[in-house]
């Protein structure tokens, strides 16, 4: 059934992104940087209008294009092959899907530079969502349901997950940045079981627990444990608050989805509500377009403004991007480019969203760009090549 109910799914979606795939193009070049594409369009300007060699910036797309890698094309099975062997009692928990082709878009000044493949087609993004997910919490914290991120979360989330002596140290900082070492199980799942540490799985049960705060570990369970003790917080679904304060207004297609896990179903003031996972490590998340990464990579590029309105907070598009002591090229489920070290060729101030496969949201406010890429593993090449094909 389960089966049957993920191919309805991916049908439906399938159907609806046909529509949002034609994207009217418009190749008008404008002097005005201050661009937002309305809903539906989205002008166009010329390579060297936006400051790129021409020759230089089609050799960037051809050599994104030579480099996506889309097998195995199923990605149930392809995160299988990633994590089954490693991780005990693995399985898949939540919807999966298919890469049917690479995909990308060049923004410059807002305007599309540059695209290749079907860029309306959404497909999952895996940890791509943990930016997204970050952004709810800086909506939260705007609206004074969070009012300080350095606050024990269980403060404000009363739930057996926080009974510990060491899980009433975390604090939701420390769960935007992953230093929080929680110690746990949500949706079935072990902390420890999720990327383990050692080659003595007999260990890894009784592993070092760390001051929350003092070690740095990338783990979806206490991703997942964030948007859970959001939707605590704030109430509602996740992607009904994304939907209503963030992809509409920006405008968004409506083929976008954001899924949890089999398990991960909770009662919430009598309503019973997905609690939605920041990635797609155990199936489920953001399954996207192209286009649409675009238009929420240009929300943060204009510091969380849409022509008139402010949808994100203006204070924290510099907190996401604050070092973490311990990761410094690691902000709030943001990458950093701290000493220009992962892209040498772009400036320090890029940051960009990250996911598995080749997933990819780059912003670069110097360069007035965004790049979205998708099923590109050595993206920093394609992004190097893009910034090399840059003239002025």
């Amino acid at each position: 059934m389960r089966v049957i109910l993920q191919l309805f799914l991916a049908a439906l979606i399938g159907l609806q992104a046909n529509a949002w795939a034609d994207t009217p193009y418009k190749a008008e070049a404008q002097n005005n940087s201050d661009y937002f594409p309305p809903r539906g369009e989205w002008a166009g300007i010329s390579a060297a209008d936006a400051g790129f060699d021409p020759q230089g910036l089609e050799a960037a797309v051809s050599l994104a294009e030579a480099s996506t890698v889309l097998e195995p094309t199923d990605l149930g099975v392809a995160i299988l092959n990633s994590y089954a062997d490693r991780e005990p009692n693995y399985r898949v928990l939540g919807p999966t899907g298919k890469r049917s082709q690479g995909s990308g878009v060049i923004l410059s000044g807002g305007r599309i530079v540059a695209q290749w493949g079907d860029t309306g087609q959404p497909e999952m993004t895996f940890s791509v969502v943990k930016s997204y997910l970050s952004t709810l919490v800086g909506l939260a914290w705007r609206d004074g349901l969070i009012p300080d991120l350095d606050q024990p979360v269980y403060q404000l989330v009363r739930s057996p997950l926080f009974d510990s002596e060491h899980n009433r140290k975390v604090t939701w900082r420390q769960l935007l940045n992953q230093t929080s070492d929680w110690s746990g199980e949500l949706w079935d799942v072990h902390d420890w079981a999720d990327r383990p540490v050692g080659d003595d799985p007999a260990l890894w049960p009784n592993r070092e627990l760390f001051e929350p705060g003092t070690h740095f570990k990338y783990n979806d369970v206490r991703i997942n444990l964030l948007a859970f003790s959001l939707l605590e917080v704030m109430r509602e679904p996740l992607p009904v608050i994304l939907r209503e304060q963030i992809m509409n207004p920006i405008g968004a297609s409506p083929t976008w989805r954001w899924y949890g896990y089999e398990n991960s179903w909770v009662t919430l003031d009598g309503q019973r509500i997905q609690s939605v996972s920041g990635g797609g490590h155990f199936g489920g998340g953001l399954f996207i377009s192209t286009l649409d990464h675009a238009r929420f990579g240009l929300l943060f590029l204009r510091q969380g403004r849409w022509a008139e309105r402010q949808i994100v907070p203006f204070e924290w598009l510099a907190m996401v991007r604050e070092p973490t002591p311990v990761k410094t090229d690691y902000g709030y489920l943001w990458w950093l480019n701290t000493d220009q070290e992962r892209l040498p060729t772009a400036p320090e101030s890029a940051y960009f969203a990250l996911g598995y496969g080749g997933n990819v949201i780059y912003i670069d406010e110097e360069n007035d760009l965004v790049v979205v890429l998708r099923w590109i593993p050595e993206w920093e090449n394609v992004i190097t090549a893009i910034m090399e094909a840059k003239v002025s």
